[in-house]
């Protein structure tokens, strides 16, 4: 085998099986993918190295909205690579004052801070919300606390982890770290009686927990955070990493009920899929609790990643790809919920960004059902064993949708 891999290495013509025996004998295990290996993306295509077609209907989750190598962001990024790369924050760069602007005008918030990817804006976030906390809201030192929500999922770092109620992120890993409050998603009365202890500085929320399998809130929900967070003096922390970008039908899932958190958390779609970008942003009698120092990242705000980020932005806007996504999202759930079929159990989302909460039948359970979705053409990626989340790139069209659901309609019907 050794052999055989070396000899395809030398001459450029890594297959499907040998680029799989590659990452199995020298990457770590700890992802456990579909069997399918890509090679090309194009809008919502992707090929294996045998030139084999398939729709991406997880978008690399939500990182790819704009689609695989959008042209306007893939010129940026090239335009931008001939001519600098990486300063540091040691220096100032001509493009990240302009990135910044344009975040906070386009966002409605006063300040931003950079960083790369999802988990440590994060981080970044918690650490802004507890200096916060005893610079403004006078908690006694070491003794802030952030309120997080059961079956959360903000990332895999050990200050992360520590949120999670996850047991895969949490077995083997402690000790972990202290100051977090875990309660019941899309519980009012639990958190009004928790934000209530004058040591609480934050709630970190998803509007939508995407990883625990598209869980939406009740209406109303978000709305009722944003008062118990203001009658508390408790900063509203949203992670829209996910949710953000026009995903779920609006350019943060937020928007729905036009509330506006004190923090907010992007990331992912923020570079259409072409390298880790995030962001955090607030106002400035919340940013500028953290002084020189204090926080940073040698990557953050490099001027590739902020010409990047400017590029993505506008797609979103010309394209206007949330409308996209809230039109065909309703067109999605409206046929998948018209699908009679045993192992259909709920089907639930918001734009496009949905689920199918599927019935194991016959011994046959959510993996059977992607691993046959991509042999007819589609892919997908269970979350939790029993939940299918569908996530195509926000510039699908009607027809290709229309292609897709006939795929989906006619892999359940093969069980």
């Amino acid at each position: 085998m050794t052999q055989t891999l070396d000899t395809a290495l030398v001459n450029g013509l890594v297959s499907s099986a040998d680029a799989m025996a590659l990452e199995e004998n020298y990457g770590a295990h700890n992802y456990h993918p579909l069997p399918v290996v890509l090679a090309k993306g194009e809008g919502v295509h992707v090929w294996d190295p045998e030139g084999v077609h398939y729709f991406d209907f997880l978008s690399a989750y939500s990182a790819v909205n704009q689609g695989h190598c959008h042209p306007a962001i893939i010129g940026a990024l090239v335009e931008q690579a001939k001519t600098l790369t990486l300063t540091s924050r040691a220096f100032f760069n001509n493009v990240l004052g302009e990135y910044e602007k344009k975040l906070t005008e386009l966002f409605g918030y006063t300040m931003m801070l950079p960083m790369n990817t999802g988990v440590e804006a994060d981080e970044t976030a918690i650490k802004l919300a507890r200096k916060w906390g005893y610079t403004k809201k006078g908690i006694g030192e070491n003794r802030a606390k952030v309120i997080v929500c059961e079956g959360n999922f903000h990332g895999r770092t050990m200050g992360i982890i520590s949120a999670s109620t996850d047991p895969d992120c949490l077995n083997g890993f402690g000790p972990f770290l202290p100051g977090y409050v875990k309660i019941p998603y899309n519980d009012l009365a639990a958190l009004e009686r928790e934000a209530a202890d004058p040591d609480v500085c934050g709630f970190l929320v998803e509007p939508i927990q995407g990883e625990a399998g598209v869980f939406v809130p009740d209406e109303g929900y978000l709305k009722g955070v944003r008062e118990i967070c203001d009658r508390h003096n408790v900063l509203f922390i949203a992670d829209e990493v996910q949710t953000g970008i026009a995903r779920t039908g609006r350019m943060l899932a937020c928007d729905h009920e036009e509330v506006r958190p004190d923090v907010l958390i992007l990331g992912k779609a923020l570079s259409g899929g072409v390298l880790p970008v995030s962001a955090v942003l607030a106002d400035k009698e919340i940013m500028l609790c953290i002084h020189p120092g204090e926080h940073g990242s040698t990557y953050g705000g490099n001027p590739l990643a902020c010409r990047v980020a400017l590029a993505a932005m506008d797609v979103v806007r010309d394209e206007k790809l949330a409308e996209n996504a809230e039109r065909l999202g309703k067109v999605f759930r409206a046929r998948m919920q018209a699908i009679d079929h045993p192992m259909i159990e709920l089907v639930r989302g918001k734009g496009l960004l949905n689920a199918v909460v599927v019935k194991p039948t016959n011994g046959k359970t959510a993996w059977d059902v992607c691993l046959a979705l991509k042999e007819n053409g589609l892919l997908a990626k269970p979350t939790h064993d029993d939940i299918i989340r569908f996530a195509p790139p926000l510039v699908i069209t009607d027809e290709q949708l229309e292609e897709c659901i006939t795929i989906i309609e006619k892999t359940f019907h093969q069980f």
